[in-house]
C-alpha cells in the first residue's frame, strides 16, 4: 500500500507524506526492518505457493494472517484508514488496493498483485509482488517481466550521492521502452516506524521537490513501480478502495523495502 502521488490526495484511502527532511534509520533500526522485511517475505512465500486456480482473494488473506501471526507480526494494511483486510489483493485490471473477497476466485490465466505489509517490533514491512495463476499468455508475461525489471533499475540508483529522480528516471526508461505505461497518481514513499514517510518515489521524472533529495545512509523506502499495458491513468471503483486501469488493461505492481547503505542498497524484504 503506498500513497497517492502529486496534489491528488483524496477520498479516504491514502496520505501524502508532509514536505520535510526523511529521518534516516540508525543500523540498529534497519536491522528490525530486515526482520520486518524477512516477515514479509515470508507471507509472499505463502502467497507464491497458494495462488492457484480456484483459490479465492479471501483465503490468501487468511493465509497471510496465519504467517504474520507466526511470526508476532500484525498486518500495517488493517485498519489504516479503515482498510478491511490483511493484505492487498489486485487482479488482472485491479492495479492496487483491492480488497480480499470470497467470491473473488481465481481463473487459469489471471494475473494477481499483493501488497503486503507488516508491522514488527514498532517498524514496517512493505512489498508487493504479481504472480501469474497457471499458464498466462505473454502479453500478460511481458507486463510482469518488464515491472519486475524496472523495480530492480531503480533499486540500483539507491546508492549514496544519487538522488531521488535517478531512481524514478531508471523505472520510467525500463517501463517506456518495452512499450508500457507508468502510472502517474501513486508513488513510492519513505519507510520506518509508519507506513508512509518522506520522501515520495515517483516511477517517472516529474516536478517533484522530492527527486532532488541526495541519498544518505540510513534512508529506507519502498521502491515501487506500477504499470499498466493500455495507458498510465486510474480509477478508482465504488468500494473507495479498488483502483483500476482507466481502460482496463493488464496492471502490475512490485515493491521492496531498500535501504541506502554505504555498501549500495539493501533490499530488506528478502527472505
Amino acid at each position: 500500500m503506498f500513497q497517492r502521488g502529486q496534489q491528488r490526495f483524496l477520498r479516504k484511502q491514502l496520505n501524502t507524506p508532509p514536505r520535510n527532511q526523511p529521518v534516516l534509520k540508525s543500523q540498529r533500526e534497519i536491522q528490525i526492518m530486515r526482520e520486518a522485511g524477512r516477515v514479509v517475505a515470508r507471507v509472499h512465500e505463502a502467497m507464491r505457493e497458494a495462488v492457484q486456480p480456484g483459490v479465492s482473494t479471501w483465503d490468501l488473506d487468511q493465509i497471510a494472517l496465519e504467517v504474520m501471526q507466526k511470526y508476532n507480526a500484525v498486518s500495517a494494511f488493517l485498519g489504516y484508514r479503515g482498510y478491511p483486510a490483511h493484505i492487498c489483493t489486485s487482479v488482472n485490471e485491479e492495479l492496487v488496493h483491492g480488497i480480499p473477497n470470497k467470491d473473488k476466485v481465481l481463473r487459469g490465466g489471471d494475473i494477481i498483485s499483493i501488497d503486503i505489509g507488516v508491522r514488527y517490533r514498532g517498524f514496517i514491512g512493505d512489498s508487493a509482488w504479481s504472480y501469474a495463476v497457471g499458464e498466462i499468455d505473454e502479453k500478460a508475461a511481458h507486463l510482469l517481466r518488464v515491472t519486475e525489471a524496472s523495480l530492480y533499475a531503480g533499486i540500483e540508483q539507491m546508492v549514496v550521492g544519487n538522488r531521488i529522480v535517478d531512481a524514478s528516471r531508471a523505472v520510467q526508461q525500463v517501463v517506456e521502452n518495452a512499450g508500457l505505461h507508468v502510472v502517474r497518481e501513486y508513488t513510492g514513499h519513505g519507510v520506518g516506524r509508519q507506513m508512509h514517510e518522506p520522501p515520495q518515489v515517483l516511477n517517472y521524472v516529474g516536478n517533484d521537490p522530492d527527486g532532488n533529495l541526495v541519498l544518505e545512509p540510513g534512508l529506507v523506502v519502498a521502491i515501487e513501480p506500477m504499470v499498466q499495458v493500455g495507458t498510465w491513468q486510474t480509477r478508482t471503483l465504488r468500494d473507495e478502495w479498488t483502483v483500476i486501469s482507466k481502460d482496463h488493461s493488464l496492471t502490475a505492481h512490485f515493491e521492496h523495502t531498500v535501504a541506502v547503505t554505504h555498501n549500495g542498497p539493501e533490499v530488506l524484504t528478502l527472505p
